[in-house]
């Protein structure tokens, strides 16, 4: 069936998204500067809660997506748009809903970084996997021809290469890494907002008049996501740190990665990227309240 939104195409230049690209790496590159080996203690201290984790990122999150599509049938590149934003690792900003929230700071790290290293392998995997369940995703990928390989290149290079050398960094010259970190953290996040917010300004448009076709599927895919991690983490008996922790680890993802797939692989079209940009938007809301109201509940 014709929708025109499958039509619409974001405005944005391949200098801005280069620019995007290196902001990104940027971000990773900062992010490194204050990881060590010792954050991946989490996985150690908690095995069972970072299975549950794990288990409740690259297992429900998708089958909980697959289904969601199936149940309510949207167009396709807004069912590619879901899917690919179940595919992409969790995003940074749940370290700090985790610690507002009193769940398991230790885990929360762990699992982030886990996510995000692999995220070279498991992003274009996944996609491959569960998009290629649905009929209607299946199709779209094999018409614009989205190979592992070159997606696998993209991650690696934007994501695992700059937070590897900014490890590495970090591991030689400590003393400066503790120096730079914060202001490469804060510069690199304020170029990235610059050039969302110029995005946006150039295609108000576009999420002016359809924003409203996405909004619902976000609150409900969203809700889903914490609750499948909340569920998880109750049936596994982990208590209740643990359990927060994994219910935002699995509710916010990385829709910055998602949208600079979006432009390199999908021409930028304008349904995966509203549905990205108003999951981000929203994860951020349903972070912080579910922070707020999760800080309530210890046993």
């Amino acid at each position: 069936m014709y929708d025109e939104l499958n039509e619409v195409h974001i405005k944005f230049s391949h200098q801005a998204l280069d620019i995007l690209n290196i902001a990104l790496a940027f971000i990773m590159f900062g992010v490194s500067l204050g990881v060590k080996l010792v954050d991946f203690k989490g996985i150690w201290l908690y095995p069972k809660a970072a299975v549950a984790g794990l288990v409740s990122q690259y297992l429900a999150l998708p089958l909980i997506t697959v289904g969601l599509v199936a149940l309510i049938s949207p167009s396709p590149y807004l069912a590619l748009g879901m899917v690919l934003v179940a595919a992409c690792p969790g995003g940074n900003v749940s370290n700090f809903f985790t610690q507002l929230a009193g769940g398991n700071v230790a885990l929360s790290v762990a699992l982030s970084m886990i996510s995000t290293f692999f995220a070279f392998l498991l992003t274009p995997l996944q996609m491959s996997i569960w998009g290629g369940l649905l009929p209607q995703t299946s199709q779209l990928l094999e018409e614009v021809d989205i190979a592992f390989w070159p997606m696998f290149k993209v991650i690696a290079t934007i994501m695992l290469l700059p937070l590897l050398l900014g490890m590495g960094f970090a591991h030689i010259k400590p003393s400066w890494a503790r120096v730079i970190r914060k202001p490469v953290r804060i510069a690199s996040f304020a170029i990235l907002l610059a050039i969302i917010g110029f995005g946006l300004s150039a295609n108000l448009d576009v999420f002016a008049k359809y924003y409203h076709r996405v909004v619902y599927i976000v609150l409900v895919h969203n809700g889903l996501a914490l609750i499948s991690g909340l569920v998880i983490g109750i049936v596994t008996g982990i208590g209740s740190a643990n359990t927060k922790t994994i219910a935002i680890e699995t509710g916010i993802q990385n829709t910055g990665l998602g949208l600079i797939l979006i432009f390199n692989f999908f021409e930028g079209n304008g349904a995966m990227a509203v549905m990205a940009a108003w999951w981000g938007i929203w994860h951020m809301i349903s972070g912080m309240a579910f922070s707020f109201v999760g800080r309530k509940w210890r046993s």
